[in-house]
């Protein structure tokens, strides 16, 4: 069915009200994420069906307001009207059943309706965005989420009469367990969505304060409190994380917890499942039918040889790698789904004004951990260009993505832990380092922000299960592809001889400077492709801890990604991109060469 044919339905909602919860909870896992043409919003569209109707559902950027001030805002206004101006765009990330959707004809028209998620917990800044919703005159159902939280405050929401008084139908929902879902689903036909009706709501357009009088008027109507109001266990446990007494000791059990739960899960996967899975079985059974298939020869050995498309093509990627991605994933969404990142963000909103960020810049430093690209993306949420290109570069210099943690763990978790442990000691040092001097060198001064601290959760196992299969999903599709071809690009070279060639060019600066073997210089052509393969290719090589250790630094601080520098491109510019390359690959080779001398010293 052509996107023209189907109805498109818009759910907004400011940001942090489980707005992608409900999306999940309506579409399944059959969703894509594509990037807004022009800007670095992304944003998500799948699939519902609503009386045997297929529609498409667009979960639009979280936004507080839409008076077009940010890019969220921005494309927020332009799909209500419907004049994208996102021509000819396809969906990336996409499952086969949704790859053949034309991102152009869908927000080049006019939405079917909208589904607004409110919190019920917090109403105002909800109600506010809905205002201003409605005076675009588009059939509207309001989500009146979180209700259990707001109950078990004694604070009781009246639907009926929100419902009443704004004209739309109200549904009180619970997204984490799905309760008010199938409700949310049946009165998308009382709406006349599958009809195509069009429905003007009498909302009447007005200035903030307008609004904002009107806001406040609704709440004192539509709530009551039940006399129930007690501070609950988990306020409290809330509010000590974001004190230093007990929050900082608290937090660093915290992290250290998630670090275990990478390296241990991680390392188990790996260990007991993937490598004996693939050594043991897959690639033994790949190598007797190439054998058997191709003579020995040049094509032989550029699927199974040394960098075998095959062998390693597989290996690195699924074995190596992954294992690391699938835990990392698991503790970042338990953190976010809890509600603790934005109370890291408030603790440690002290310390990082020392180097020139707020405390919300932790969010994208902590997402460079996944990945640097939807990191230095998600930068555009922070306050200052200032503050945007400091935390670009950290990211950048000194925090290895998933895959290059995987490779760093798969390198030296096994040989000595306390050096693996060293490589992130390093990589701390050089993030609190690189804010501080940037922080002088920048021009500009912090900008005073507001930061949202949402209840604090025990996490939902559905909803996690949820988000981490499409967080690992996408990165095998934008970070194992990429990888899988790199080596295989890589095996092509190193079977004619041009890695070889290449890497006597760099052989005086390896040998010499760096005092690694002559071979360790193909990592650093492999790096040029992919960061993570500056690395895995030292696994091969027969390497003493020291040289590991500085392997595993210079790998650290290499260039960046051939996508990141992209990305910083078109976040900034292409002269900002060029300085951060030359950066980082001269802080690399320095402080390797300077780790080399001190372990020849000392070990």
């Amino acid at each position: 069915m052509k996107s023209q044919d189907k109805d498109t339905i818009l759910l907004m909602g400011t940001p942090n009200v489980g707005k992608s919860v409900i999306f999940n909870r309506l579409t399944g896992l059959n969703v894509s994420v594509a990037n807004y043409v022009g800007t670095t919003v992304d944003f998500t569209i799948g699939n519902t069906t609503v009386k045997d109707k297929n529609i498409l559902m667009i979960d639009v950027p979280g936004t507080y307001t839409l008076d077009a001030t940010n890019d969220a805002e921005k494309v927020a206004v332009e799909m209500l009207s419907g004049k994208s101006s996102f021509e000819g765009g396809r969906l990336g990330h996409c499952d086969p059943s949704a790859a053949s959707v034309e991102v152009g004809a869908v927000l080049s028209q006019k939405p079917s309706a909208v589904i607004c998620v409110l919190d019920a917990n917090n109403l105002e800044p909800g109600l506010y965005l809905l205002l201003q919703i409605l005076e675009h005159g588009l059939p509207t159902i309001v989500a009146l989420n979180r209700t259990d939280l707001a109950e078990e405050k004694g604070q009781i929401i009246d639907a009926l009469r929100l419902s009443h008084e704004l004209g739309v139908t109200v549904v009180p929902t619970v997204a984490v367990t799905g309760e008010g879902m199938e409700r949310l689903k049946r009165a998308l036909v009382e709406v006349g969505v599958n009809e195509g009706k069009v429905v003007s709501l009498p909302v009447k357009r007005g200035n903030q304060d307008v609004r904002w009088e009107r806001v406040e008027k609704l709440v004192a109507k539509v709530t009551r409190q039940t006399g129930l109001d007690i501070p609950l266990q988990r306020q409290k446990i809330g509010d000590m994380l974001m004190l230093p007494w007990p929050g900082l000791p608290l937090t660093i059990l915290i992290l250290a917890a998630t670090f275990g739960i990478v390296v241990g899960l991680g390392m188990g996967l790996r260990q007991a499942v993937l490598l004996p899975l693939f050594r043991g079985l897959i690639i033994p059974q790949i190598v007797l039918v190439v054998e058997g298939i191709i003579p020995a020869g040049i094509i032989q050995n550029i699927l199974i040889g040394d960098y075998g498309f095959l062998v390693k093509g597989l290996e690195w990627p699924f074995a190596l790698v992954l294992p690391y991605v699938v835990s990392f994933y698991i503790a970042l969404s338990i953190l976010e789904d809890s509600g603790y990142l934005p109370r890291l963000g408030c603790l440690l909103d002290g310390l990082l004004h020392k180097i020139g960020v707020h405390g919300s810049g932790i969010i994208p430093l902590l997402l460079g951990y996944g990945c640097g690209i939807p990191a230095i993306m998600s930068t555009r949420a922070l306050s200052s260009m200032k503050e945007r290109k400091i935390i670009a570069a950290m990211i950048c210099l000194a925090v290895p993505c998933i895959a290059q943690t995987g490779a760093f763990i798969s390198l030296l978790a096994v040989r000595s832990i306390p050096v693996m442990l060293a490589v992130f000691a390093v990589s701390a040092i050089a993030l609190v380092t690189t804010g501080i001097v940037l922080d002088r060198f920048f021009k500009g001064s912090l900008q005073p922000v507001l930061m949202e601290v949402p209840e604090l959760l025990l996490p939902k196992g559905a909803v996690l299960f949820k988000k981490i299969w499409i967080r690992v999903k996408v990165f095998i599709v934008s970070g194992e592809v990429p990888m899988i071809a790199a080596i295989g690009l890589a095996a092509v070279f190193y079977e004619t001889g041009i890695m070889a060639g290449l890497g006597r060019l760099l052989s005086p600066l390896v040998t010499g400077w760096l005092q690694l073997p002559e071979e360790a210089a193909i990592p650093l052509v492999l790096g040029l492709l992919r960061r993570e393969l500056t690395v895995l290719p030292l696994l091969e090589m027969d390497l003493t801890t020291v040289q590991l250790f500085v392997g595993a630094v210079v790998g650290l601080f290499y260039v960046p990604c051939v996508a990141m520098l992209a990305v910083l491109t078109r976040e900034f510019n292409l002269l900002t991109a060029i300085k951060i390359l030359f950066f980082t690959t001269a802080i690399a080779f320095l402080l390797g060469g300077i780790f080399s001398r001190l372990g020849a010293l000392f070990f």
